[in-house]
C-alpha cells in the first residue's frame, strides 16, 4: 500500500514448489505430453513465500505470469503445449487460492518458424475464457535465435486480433537467447531482455500495428529494455512523431534508481506501469538502503522528479488503465 492506495504490479512471475520443475524434467525426458497435478497443500508454501515478499515490498496485487527463463519455447510444439497448459493451470491455482493478491497472465506455446501465430490462440482462449486471465506474455524471440518475424509483421496479426477480441492485453517479455557469443556471461538471458525489448519498442513505433489494431494495448517490460540517447525530436532515431499514448506502455522494472528515473522521464509518467518481477532477479541488497534492489515502491517514492500525482499514476492508475480487467478484480 502507498498512501492508502493499492499498489498494482503488472510484472510478476509464478512461484513454484520443486515438484513443478520435476514435472518439467519428466516432460522433456519422456517426451510425452502429461497433465501436472500439484495439490494445494504442496503449492501453498511457495505462494505464501511469494506473498511475504510482496508484503515486504508494499505490493498489494500482482499480475502473475510464467517465468520467462522456464518457458522453454525451443521445445517441440507438442511438448510446449503440455508445458504451457501445466504452467497456466499452476498460475490459475495461485489465483484461485489468493484472488485478492493475484491475477493470471498466460504462457502461450510459440513456434518461431510457423506461418503465423494461429497456434497460440487455443491456449489464449482457454486462459481467458476458462481461467479468467487478464492478459498474456509475448516472447518476441521464441527460439532464442531471432528466427521469428518482427512484432510489427503479419505473423503476429492473429494473436493481436484475438487479444482485442477477448479484451486482454500483452506483456512483452523475452526469454533466454541462444547466441553462442554470450555463453561466458552469467545470467545472459538478461541481455535478451535489453536487446529484444528495445527492438520491440522500435518496431511498434515504426510499424503500423496500432493503426491496424487501435484498441490493442502492449506493455514492454524493464522500461523497454534500453533508453534513448537521441533528442526527442530526432524522429529518425528516437521514434516517429506519432501518438502512442493509448497503445504502448512500459513497466518500471529497472533496479538502478538513476536508470529508472531517466526511463520515467523519457517514456512519460502516463506510459509507465508499476512492475517489479518480485520475487525474481532483484534480491541483491542496495548498500545505501540495506533493502533489496526490487523494493521499488520505496525507490519510486523517493524519486524527487515525481509528484505525488505521478506516483499515484504509476503505482495504481496506469496499471488499471492498461490492464482493463484488473479494476473489477481489486474492487476499483
Amino acid at each position: 500500500m502507498w498512501n492508502n492506495t493499492k499498489v498494482v504490479d503488472v510484472h510478476a512471475h509464478i512461484s513454484r514448489p520443486p515438484q513443478v520443475r520435476a514435472f518439467a524434467a519428466g516432460l522433456m525426458s519422456n517426451r510425452t505430453p502429461q497433465k501436472m497435478n500439484i495439490s494445494d497443500e504442496v503449492a501453498e508454501p511457495a505462494f505464501q513465500r511469494h506473498i511475504a515478499d510482496m508484503d515486504d515490498r508494499l505490493i498489494d496485487f500482482q499480475l502473475v505470469g510464467p517465468r520467462p527463463v522456464d518457458q522453454w519455447s525451443w521445445m517441440p510444439m507438442f511438448l510446449q503445449e503440455s508445458w504451457s497448459r501445466a504452467t497456466n493451470d499452476h498460475i490459475a491455482q495461485s489465483v484461485r487460492l489468493h484472488p485478492d493478491r493475484f491475477a493470471g497472465m498466460a504462457q502461450l506455446p510459440q513456434d518461431a518458424l510457423a506461418s503465423d501465430t494461429t497456434h497460440m490462440l487455443a491456449e489464449l482462449e482457454y486462459c481467458v475464457n476458462e481461467l479468467g486471465f487478464v492478459g498474456a506474455y509475448l516472447n518476441p524471440d521464441p527460439d532464442g535465435k531471432r528466427s521469428a518475424p518482427g512484432v510489427h509483421e503479419a505473423y503476429w496479426y492473429p494473436f493481436y486480433e484475438k487479444c482485442v477480441e477477448l479484451g486482454v492485453q500483452i506483456l512483452v517479455h523475452p526469454c533466454p537467447t541462444e547466441d553462442p557469443r554470450l555463453q561466458v556471461v552469467p545470467a545472459n538471458y538478461q541481455i535478451n531482455n535489453v536487446v529484444e525489448e528495445y527492438i520491440a519498442s522500435m518496431l511498434y513505433m515504426y510499424g503500423d500495428v496500432f493503426d491496424r489494431y487501435p484498441d490493442l494495448k502492449v506493455c514492454i517490460c524493464h522500461c523497454g529494455g534500453a533508453l534513448q540517447r537521441f533528442i526527442p525530436t530526432d524522429y529518425q532515431h528516437s521514434g516517429p512523431d506519432k501518438d502512442f499514448t493509448k497503445n504502448l506502455f512500459y513497466d518500471s522494472n529497472a533496479l538502478d534508481p538513476r536508470f529508472l528515473d531517466l526511463a520515467i522521464q523519457q517514456r512519460g509518467v502516463s506510459q509507465m506501469c508499476f512492475g517489479t518481477e518480485v520475487p525474481g532477479s532483484g534480491r541483491a541488497v542496495r548498500p545505501e538502503t540495506g533493502r533489496p534492489g526490487d523494493d521499488l515502491v520505496r525507490t519510486i517514492d523517493g524519486l524527487e522528479s515525481l509528484s505525488e500525482a505521478d506516483k499515484q499514476a504509476i503505482f495504481h492508475d496506469n496499471p488499471l488503465k492498461v490492464f482493463s480487467k484488473v479494476a473489477e478484480l481489486i474492487g476499483d
